[in-house]
């Protein structure tokens, strides 16, 4: 083995591991990994598509446009495989207009009030690409980037592992800030997703995952008949371009509790406004700085149940309110209105602008940290 075969370290659980590094002038197969071209961006890059498999034929498949996962089958209660989150066959999808389909959204997920902030003293000026707001990264945020990937593998588990140098200015954001995330479909069927960041200057970062689940099948009509659970007492209320009022307050004898396993749609229509359902950040009833269990969603006739493990101190619980059918997925599958669920750990919307939120701002002799986990189950 040559030295050549030793990559940059991965973050968190993977850092010192060997590496397989990725070929763009061929497809390349591994145990649990295969990996092909599948287009070019506009600007005529090789976009390449990994696909990991575990030994109980769980299956993920993930694109170096966006670090986007485009696939993801796991088994229902009589074993029969189903792809779980809403996507596209076509590359030219995913280079188009969508709602963050599978995305990794950065270098700040949420939104940022008035696309603006002060840092150090100074200004800095963002997109305004929802509403009066900066939304997922701006009008070009990390899920329109394409990314550096190579692969990795140990214990039997496949990984792999996307880096981005994100440049000073870009978006309107201070610093250089360089980026890994790496995905792992572990012999646990868990998605493991560990983010970490550096920076030469100050500089806000939140990121997260942006897929949207459907347990009975990315296909299979609506998610109401999900049921819920999130560990979090409190959420943060919102003003009318969901921003944060700067409020912390219980959930308890609202719509929003979902303390206890709760359908979905048993109370969505009791939430006021435009365009009617569930898009708030939940404050996690969190023990300290080390993987929780905050989440957990159940698909009755199917079986399937996802949990949600992360370090983070937020989730953000949407239902697909603005899913209107204009998105033809895979298999020619329609899209609409509450056909998938997101649930996004990060911290809060809007922090870099509300001092009473944690921080997101990264300095220079820090590194950024996050490790988010998908885990699949049948009941």
């Amino acid at each position: 083995m040559t030295k050549s075969t030793i990559c940059r370290s991965l973050a968190a659980i993977l850092a010192g591991l060997l590496f397989l590094p990725v070929s763009a002038a061929a497809d390349t197969k591994a145990k649990g990994i295969t990996m092909k071209t599948i287009g070019k961006t506009a600007d005529g890059k090789e976009v390449q598509e990994f696909t990991l498999t575990n030994e109980h034929g769980i299956k993920a498949r993930l694109i170096n446009y966006g670090a986007i996962l485009t696939e993801l089958e796991v088994p229902d209660k009589e074993g029969k495989l189903a792809d779980v989150v809403l996507g596209f066959d076509d590359l030219k999808d995913y280079l188009a207009a969508h709602p963050y389909f599978g995305a990794t959204i950065g270098r700040v997920g949420n939104r940022i009030a008035r696309g603006k902030f002060s840092l150090e003293g100074k200004e800095y000026k963002l997109a305004t690409n929802n509403g009066p707001n900066s939304l997922h990264g701006g009008t070009k945020g990390f899920d329109k980037v394409l990314w550096k990937a190579d692969t990795a593998q140990v214990g039997g588990q496949s990984s792999v592992i996307f880096t981005y140098r994100s440049p000073d200015g870009e978006e309107g954001y201070p610093g250089n800030l360089d980026v890994t995330v790496s995905y792992t479909l572990t012999s646990n069927n868990e998605l493991r997703i560990d983010y970490s960041a550096k920076t030469d200057k100050a500089t806000p970062v939140n990121l997260t995952h942006h897929s949207y689940f459907n347990l009975a099948g990315h296909n299979s009509g609506d998610i109401l008949g999900h049921e819920l659970m999130i560990a979090a007492d409190r959420y943060t209320p919102v003003d009318d371009s969901l921003i944060p009022t700067g409020k912390i307050e219980p959930v308890k004898g609202t719509p929003l509790d979902f303390t206890t396993p709760t359908l979905i749609g048993k109370r969505i229509g009791e939430l006021k406004g435009e365009p009617g359902g569930y898009d708030h950040n939940y404050v996690l009833n969190r023990k300290g700085h080390a993987l929780e269990l905050v989440a957990r969603v159940r698909d009755p006739k199917s079986g399937r149940v996802m949990e949600v493990l992360t370090t983070e101190p937020g989730l953000q619980f949407y239902s697909g309110n603005f899913l209107n059918g204009t998105n033809k997925g895979k298999g020619g599958a329609v899209y609409k209105k509450h056909q998938a669920l997101c649930l996004e750990a990060q911290h809060f919307p809007d922090s870099v602008n509300q001092p009473s939120f944690p921080s997101i701002i990264l300095k220079p002799d820090q590194t950024y940290k996050q490790t988010t986990i998908y885990r699949f189950r049948t009941r």
